[in-house]
């Protein structure tokens, strides 16, 4: 039977397990899934002692998706575009890595939520990893102009200096505006900082929330709770990340397995679990 981890720090909360669990109960596919806690200075042994054992693949979480890259041997479009990788599988001696993040978060935005992002004004919070990760997807569903903001300008600047060619050929307009200076409204914001994490003020002004707009955190559970009733207060739409963590494992099954699984179906049991 096929075996795949989850590998991060920590990693003991991770939902992947009972995720991947499902989704091959589902399709019917013969396949393992664990945790494995790699240590901070030990990701790329952690790696190799999976093939090792004869491990097919795995997802990568905090802190490790930067270095993820780094171990891959070959990388998909979107991972060579996103610096980072969530997604190893290992065929043979290479090693291929992919990034499933940006086109869970589309995925959930736009089958799961109904919120339609083509020609839509978009805001992006964030220039970090987990912006860089979903950058690229959001681009590709061409939304009329995404305006990237950071508390570090130059992050931001960075980000949307490696992304300019996409946005181009999508005919997106893509932006840096100082966070303390956005103030017009969105039909989207995402919030891909660790503000909800450390329980942080919301970034951003409120004026940012068109009236019914989609306020997207990427984090879930309680962790994006204070985020969510912000956006509730201020008359948008609040939507938690739990949606894009099934819709990128689903992608990630997909990389793996050839095989597509029922993510809706399976992200509606997860709610319902999680209470």
């Amino acid at each position: 039977m096929d075996s795949y981890y989850v590998l991060g720090n920590p990693v003991e909360h991770s939902k992947s397990p009972w995720i991947h669990a499902r989704f091959a109960e589902l399709t019917g596919q013969a396949m393992r899934y664990g945790k494995r806690l790699a240590p901070l200075d030990g990701f790329a042994a952690t790696v190799r002692e999976l093939r090792a054992e004869g491990a097919r693949g795995c997802n990568v979480t905090v802190p490790f998706k930067f270095e993820a890259h780094g171990v891959a041997t070959e990388l998909s479009p979107r991972a060579r575009l996103a610096g980072a990788c969530n997604t190893l599988r290992f065929d043979g001696d290479a090693i291929h890595g992919d990034n499933t993040d940006g086109v869970g978060l589309v995925d959930d935005i736009v089958r799961n939520a109904g919120v339609e992002l083509a020609g839509a004004q978009v805001l992006l919070v964030g220039a970090g990893g987990a912006a860089a990760g979903v950058l690229g997807p959001l681009l590709e569903a061409r939304p009329a102009r995404i305006v990237v903001v950071n508390r570090t300008v130059g992050k931001a600047n960075e980000l949307v200096a490696h992304h300019r060619a996409l946005a181009q050929a999508q005919g997106v307009t893509l932006e840096v505006e100082p966070i303390e200076a956005v103030r017009e409204p969105f039909d989207v914001v995402v919030n891909a900082t660790a503000a909800s994490l450390s329980g942080a003020a919301v970034p951003v002004a409120p004026s940012v929330l068109r009236a019914g707009a989609l306020a997207y955190d990427m984090m879930y559970g309680p962790a994006a709770a204070g985020f969510a009733a912000w956006a509730s207060e201020h008359g948008a739409v609040a939507r938690d990340g739990l949606g894009m963590l099934v819709e990128q494992a689903a992608e990630s099954f997909f990389v793996w397995r050839g095989v597509r699984p029922p993510a809706a179906q399976v992200l509606g049991e997860l709610r319902a679990t999680l209470g």
